[in-house]
Parts: structure tokens; C-alpha cells; sequence
């Protein structure tokens, strides 16, 4: 049997469209050529791949077990590309950093500008993106840098725990429980709805957050879940609800919210993921300008870093 990593990549196109005309378009190539090239395969195979008479397209059960295979090799495939030309090509003056939306307080702002203040000549890209979208930009060299919640598997990636946040209880302003001054236990929360964020991708920080209520014993009357950090913060100020946040987020002022801490002594972390093995000048000099600020703001850096020395005072300025 001869198979080719292209007549792959047009059967999955195939598959994952149901339709020859949309996957032809996909493909940037015309309909006819395509439908010859899956023929040629399923000639090859010796089976009908899919059921032609359908619409949309339905695959045949040998198309179902070519389709995981042809995935697993394609996937690895563009893995290896992607790996390679990270390896071959020249250093790049443009870096990318993503990040989901609640790192975005983590005064991540003063590292961005530090960098950039230290480093004009580099162009620093921002973007956002979830945690497993962060991590196939990494794979396929869209970008450089992530800051998360959440660690995701995967054997090219290298994650980073940059600190330990604490969490909080934000609440309307005036709120009987801010009036104290003292901390809030999850019990005294759970009598409210529950305002969740990001809605995905899941498991995620909600389900970060549910595990703490269940494991304190206070199950939320109920639960709304939300796309964005900015809608639960709006709603909580409201009244709608209550929501649990990083330290981080305590620090930008809003009208009409505040934050009370809780009793319970729980974290979430704040990490970085980069491609593993990934020496660049310019990583090395973000790790440097994040290391100063680590100490101007009294936190500890990692220590793996700084002993494999990706930052240390000084960082030399990277090579264009």
C-alpha cells in the first residue's frame, strides 16, 4: 500500500467539510482534481471511504479508522515541520506573547512596557488566546510566549509557575461582607449565584473555583456561567452574583466593586509556557526584564530559571 501525507491531508479535508466543493475551496484547488486524488486512494485502500449518496457526506466505517490514523500522521507531521523550522531559521526581531484574559492584571502591562522600553527595536506582539490555543501557537511558531491559568500537556512545551495568587470574593460596593473588613468564608458566599468565567475552554479556572466550594462544604445555589472576566466582573458590581478572582485582578479599580479576601487559603497559579528547548536572545531578555520586576514588586522568581540562567541582572541585549 502507498500513501502520501498529501492524500491524507485531502481526505481529512474531505472529512472534516463533508463536502468536496467546500474541502476543494479549503484547499485552494479545484473539485475535480480532488475527487480524483480521493479516488486514487480509496483505489488504493481497497475500500469506499465515504457514502457519496449522503448529503452531506457521511464517511464509511473504513473512513472512520482512516481518519483517526490519518489524523495521528498529519498532526505529527506538521508537529515535525514546525520543530524543524524553529531549529533552521534565523533569530526573528518579532516576538509574540498571548495570554488569557485574566493575566492581563497581572501586571503584565509593566512588563510589556519595561520590555518594550528596554528593546524598542524588537516587535512585541500581543495576543489573546485560550490555553490549548496558546499551546498549538507555540507548536506552529505563531507565538513565543504564554501567560495562563492552566497547564496543558504536550511533549514540545515547557510550563513555568511564576506565582501562587490568591483569591478573592468580588462583591457589589456596599456590601455587608466588605463593611467589616474581614475575610469571607466560601459558606457565607454560597447562598448567592455564582458568577463563573471563561465559559471555555473547560476543565479550566471554574472548575478550579467549584472544586474549592465542594471541598468547603458550600455548594452554590446556582451557577451562571460567563464568556469573559470584564461581564462577571460588571454583573457582581451589579448584584447579579459574586465571583472569585486572582489577586491580580484586585489591583485595576472598578466602580462600583470591591474585593474581600477569603478565609480559605486558596491559589491559583500564574505560569508561562514556551517551546521546550528555546535559548533565544530575545526570550532571554523578556526572562531578564521579568526577573527585575519580580524583584522590584518583592516576589520570588523561579528558581529553575534562574538557575539555567534565563535571567540574571544585566541581560545581555539580544542579537537582530
Amino acid at each position: 500500500m502507498n500513501i502520501d501525507i498529501r492524500q491524507l491531508r485531502y481526505f481529512r479535508a474531505v472529512a472534516d467539510e463533508r463536502s468536496f466543493t467546500r474541502a476543494a475551496a479549503r484547499l485552494n484547488m479545484a473539485q475535480p482534481p480532488l475527487s480524483r486524488r480521493i479516488q486514487e486512494l480509496e483505489a488504493e485502500i481497497g475500500a469506499l471511504l465515504f457514502e457519496r449518496e449522503q448529503r452531506p457526506l457521511r464517511m464509511t466505517a473504513v473512513g472512520h479508522l482512516l481518519y483517526e490514523q490519518a489524523s495521528l500522521v498529519t498532526e505529527a507531521m506538521e508537529r515535525l515541520q514546525a520543530v524543524v523550522r524553529q531549529a533552521t531559521e534565523r533569530p526573528r526581531t518579532r516576538f509574540t506573547i498571548a495570554m488569557v484574559p485574566s493575566t492581563l492584571y497581572a501586571r503584565f502591562p509593566q512588563i510589556v512596557a519595561r520590555f518594550r522600553a528596554r528593546f524598542p527595536e524588537i516587535e512585541l506582539r500581543l495576543a489573546e488566546l485560550d490555553s490549548a490555543e496558546q499551546v498549538r501557537a507555540l507548536v506552529e511558531g505563531r507565538i513565543d510566549l504564554g501567560f495562563d491559568r492552566i497547564a496543558i500537556d504536550d511533549p514540545l512545551i515547557r510550563h513555568e509557575v511564576m506565582r501562587e495568587e490568591p483569591l478573592w470574593a468580588a462583591l457589589p460596593e456596599g456590601d455587608p461582607l466588605l463593611e467589616s473588613g474581614r475575610k469571607v468564608a466560601l459558606k457565607e458566599l454560597a447562598s448567592r449565584p455564582l458568577l463563573l468565567f471563561p465559559k471555555r475552554p473547560r476543565p479550566g479556572y471554574p472548575d478550579h473555583v467549584l472544586k474549592a466550594f465542594r471541598e468547603a462544604g458550600a455548594a452554590p445555589a446556582s451557577v451562571i456561567e460567563l464568556r469573559e472576566l470584564q461581564t462577571a466582573l460588571v454583573m457582581a458590581a451589579s448584584g447579579a452574583g459574586i465571583c472569585i478572582v486572582p489577586d491580580a485582578v484586585t489591583l485595576a479599580t472598578r466602580p462600583g466593586i470591591g474585593f474581600a479576601p477569603l478565609v480559605e487559603d486558596l491559589r491559583v497559579p500564574l505560569l508561562i509556557r514556551f517551546r521546550k528547548h528555546d535559548q533565544s536572545p530575545t526570550l532571554r531578555a523578556l526572562m531578564g526584564v521579568y526577573e527585575e520586576l519580580h524583584r522590584e514588586w518583592g516576589w520570588p522568581f523561579p528558581e529553575t530559571l534562574a538557575v539555567e540562567g534565563f535571567a540574571s541582572p544585566g541581560a545581555p541585549h539580544p542579537p537582530l
